[in-house]
């Protein structure tokens, strides 16, 4: 399985994945041009994708869905409250092309299957992602609200994992940002910080083989004391690295 996230951050979201001749786009929050564009650097046609998959409705993940529709003749998959509200935020675009889900229910490509997994994260109906192939199993888990019930077992589970450590809470607390939205990112429809994200990678096991920090808040994080927390409680016998929200970056094949 061969995993690209093209960019993650609060400016924009797509994970690509390539397992068994399926590929996917997980999330559309980058510009048709700017996905295109990252792709064919690494050898890959956008064109040649099948399916895109959107986690929920916040344009960081869904604003360019539309494009990747028209543009590309990719299917869009979403589950009708997040299509709906997405489009309530910024308009998408005239689609023909739009195919429902439930979340929580599994969807299935050629021998690949995408669990969908429900989050509290505050959007109108988001998902966290699981892609297996029969053989691994890699998780795309950002925007995740806090850590709830269904995560642990989730990521025990996982060979390869994209886990959300948006913010590290003195930098948070410190930081430039109102009381209010400070609350939201904290709170229980918000996001998880460095020191979730490790706690949760800390007790995952021997299974997983490697682990990408993804979703760092620019203002609240830096991708050197994100790696620093982990490293501390996790200790070094992971591999990790932080996705870039200003490039593509390539992980290992799992």
């Amino acid at each position: 399985m061969r995993v690209i996230a093209l960019q993650s951050g609060s400016n924009g979201n797509c994970i690509y994945v390539e397992a068994r001749g399926v590929r996917l786009l997980l999330d559309a929050g980058i510009s048709g041009l700017r996905a295109e564009r990252r792709l064919a650097e690494l050898g890959r046609a956008i064109r040649d994708v099948h399916a895109v998959i959107l986690s929920h409705d916040h344009a960081d993940h869904a604003s360019c869905a539309g494009v990747y529709q028209r543009k590309f003749r990719l299917p869009v998959y979403a589950t009708a409250p997040t299509l709906r509200a997405a489009a309530a935020r910024r308009p998408l675009g005239a689609m023909d092309d739009v195919r429902h889900f439930q979340a929580g229910l599994t969807l299935r490509f050629d021998g690949v299957s995408v669990e969908t997994i429900p989050t509290p994260h505050d959007g109108a109906d988001g998902v966290a992602f699981i892609v297996d192939d029969g053989r691994v199993r890699l998780g795309v888990l950002t925007d995740l609200g806090h850590v709830f019930g269904d995560l642990a077992p989730a990521v025990e589970s996982l060979d390869a994992v994209l886990l959300e450590s948006n913010y590290d809470p003195d930098m948070l607390e410190n930081g430039p940002y109102p009381l209010f939205l400070k609350r939201r990112i904290r709170g229980p429809g918000g996001h998880l910080s460095n020191v979730e994200s490790a706690e949760l990678l800390a007790a995952a096991g021997r299974r997983l083989k490697w682990a990408c920090l993804a979703h760092l808040s620019e203002e609240n994080n830096t991708p050197a004391l994100a790696l620093g927390t982990h490293r501390r409680i996790v200790g070094a016998r992971l591999p990790l690295q932080a996705a870039s929200r200003y490039r593509a970056t390539l992980l290992p094949e799992v």
